[in-house]
């Protein structure tokens, strides 16, 4: 007997029910919410096996582990600007579709060089600077394709449905891809990874976008790349935001290399140990996503930004702290929980703001712009981690991320324009079109 949806729906209880204006309500962003559900279930396996394999199966030393992170952001150096320019010209979602089906390839190339038995660190930087690449371009295409399906002044909830998304899979990924791990290794447990991929990009074939690249007349790749970085430069809001966001990349990377490393060695935890451990990260994201929009509109999207700084400091500070036992253990959670919380305050409102100040036909340029220079200081704040473990302790390098970011938020705070943003501004003098999904108000 078939069983339609609308039969369903009438035996759920109301409170379950969507909202007359949802954006789940809308079958084009429905998909891609769907996509971003399926691909970051298998990203919870990517973020906890491919530092495992560098960490327990090849040995690496902090400086190494610093230095597999900053192969991931050296692509966004060398490609951002050059991708930005590209992508103005051409249809976005066919390079977001591409860039996951590449993902699946070569996150997949590890447990089949791990089985011909040529797994080397030297292959872990590649697969990380590959990974890199194609995240310059396809993740800024993905970041473009949510403007086209979603209105402008609804940026901000679409942006923290998405981190909801992600923080599904993040509750129940961790462990779940803890456990995998353990059960038949770090690197064959990526293969997971992989077909959740493939099947993102099967879905992301079903959504419908409006996309009208720019004009293939008159064309000069430099003079375009130029307008694209001197529309960034010449907007103050945009400016502060990639020196703000920049500098907590810094104090981010030099944490993130050494946590893993910090959660093996100090407080003797397994694999599946951490991923249990992560499902912190998880419940985090879950209510920065859930309050995130709520939060962003009491405080505004600069203070909000702010707040997400300073929450991420803190939680580097208590693990930089905490004894090498059960409170231990308690702060590492509590650690990924803030950090969990802080990235999704601080990225709703990052993207919505950018995104919102910016005309469709510079997106492209303007998001690329914005990515290299947010990640410029990424690299350098893998490897200062990274040094810093290895010379002084995994301790040290905790202590220097979260002190950082606290002078990171404090500098913020005092910075008039940040500190000014109440509501999501607007691109002056463009006409917008209505929301379907908004209610009809009439005016007088």
């Amino acid at each position: 007997m078939k069983v339609r949806l609308h039969d369903i729906r009438k035996f759920l209880p109301r409170k379950f029910a969507l909202p007359a204006n949802d954006l789940l309500r809308d079958l084009v962003y429905r998909r891609l919410w769907s996509s971003i559900l399926i691909s970051s279930v298998g990203a919870q396996v990517t973020m906890l096996a491919l530092p495992l394999t560098a960490a327990i199966l090849l040995h690496a030393a902090p400086t190494q582990m610093g230095l597999l992170v900053a192969m991931e952001t050296l692509p966004f150096v060398l490609f951002s600007l050059p991708s930005g320019v590209l992508l103005d010209r051409i249809r976005k979602l066919p390079v977001y579709i591409v860039g996951e089906s590449c993902l699946a390839m070569i996150v997949a190339s590890v447990p089949l060089a791990w089985w011909m038995g040529w797994l080397s660190m030297t292959w872990l930087y590649v697969v990380s600077f590959v990974i890199g690449a194609i995240n310059t371009t396809a993740g800024t295409a993905a970041q473009i394709v949510l403007t086209q399906v979603v209105p402008r002044e609804r940026l901000v909830e679409a942006h923290a449905k998405n981190a909801l998304a992600s923080s599904g899979a993040e509750v129940s990924g961790p462990a779940a891809a803890g456990a995998l791990i353990k059960l038949v290794g770090a690197p064959v447990a990526l293969l997971l990874d992989a077909v959740l991929l493939l099947l993102s990009a099967t879905i992301l074939r079903r959504v419908r976008v409006a996309d009208h690249p720019g004009p293939q007349t008159d064309v000069h790749f430099w003079r375009d790349l130029k307008l694209g970085v001197r529309f960034v430069i010449g907007k103050s809001i945009l400016v502060s935001l990639a020196v703000t966001v920049g500098l907590w990349q810094l104090c981010y990377n030099a944490a993130l290399v050494v946590q893993i490393l910090f959660a093996t060695r100090i407080l003797g935890l397994s694999e599946h140990a951490i991923g249990l451990c992560y499902t912190g990260m998880g419940i985090g994201t879950i209510l920065a996503s859930v309050y995130g929009h709520r939060i962003s509109r009491r405080l505004g999207p600069g203070p909000c930004l702010v707040t997400g700084v300073a929450i991420c400091a803190a939680g580097w500070l208590a693990l930089a702290f905490a004894p090498a036992n059960a409170i231990g253990v308690a702060a590492f959670v509590l650690m990924l929980m803030c950090f969990s919380v802080g990235g999704v305050l601080i990225f709703i409102n990052l993207l919505a703001l950018r995104q919102a100040v910016t005309p469709a036909p510079l997106l492209g340029r303007m998001t690329s712009t914005m990515r290299w220079l947010m990640l410029i200081p990424a690299g350098p704040g893998a490897l200062i981690g990274g040094w810093i473990g290895e010379h002084f302790g995994l301790r040290y390098s905790l202590g220097f991320a979260g002190i950082s970011a606290l002078l990171v938020a404090a500098g913020a705070w005092w910075n008039p324009v940040i500190r000014a943003i109440r509501i999501l501004p607007r691109i002056e003098g463009v006409h917008r079109a209505p929301d379907p999904l908004m209610p009809c108000v009439s005016e007088h």
